[in-house]
């Protein structure tokens, strides 16, 4: 089966992450690697990133695993606490106690910290 970009129309080969056109997130894929047991890796979908969150990371989890933009979505969370209280922080406190943190192995290279070398 031929996934296509939602944005740009191209055809994606099945274990795409990103569009390699124009660089959209691709959601809704499943994971095609397999785990050294033979048996197909385990991925949750909505996971709290390690790196690139502001408070707990509910909001880059939700981005990221819908495909959605995450300052859009921090606005809307902002917006949505300071007018409808206290719905909007319970929903978030629940999503931070209910969503399972990024495993570190998972973490991509590119987004990890910059740490000066000891010297």
């Amino acid at each position: 089966m031929t996934a296509y970009c939602s944005s740009c129309g191209n055809a994606l080969p099945p274990a795409a992450r990103f569009c390699s056109a124009c660089g959209t997130a691709v959601a809704g894929f499943a994971n095609a690697g397999f785990s050294p047991t033979g048996f197909p890796a385990y991925v949750p979908r909505l996971v709290r990133p390690l790196f690139g969150r502001q408070i707990a990371g509910v909001c880059a989890a939700l981005a990221r695993a819908y495909g959605w933009d995450i300052g859009l979505l921090r606005g809307l969370a902002v917006v949505a606490g300071i007018f409808l209280c206290p719905i909007p922080e319970i929903a978030y406190v629940a999503f931070w106690i209910g969503l399972p943190e990024e495993p570190v192995a998972a973490t991509p290279l590119g987004q990890m910290p910059n740490v000066p070398p000891q010297p």
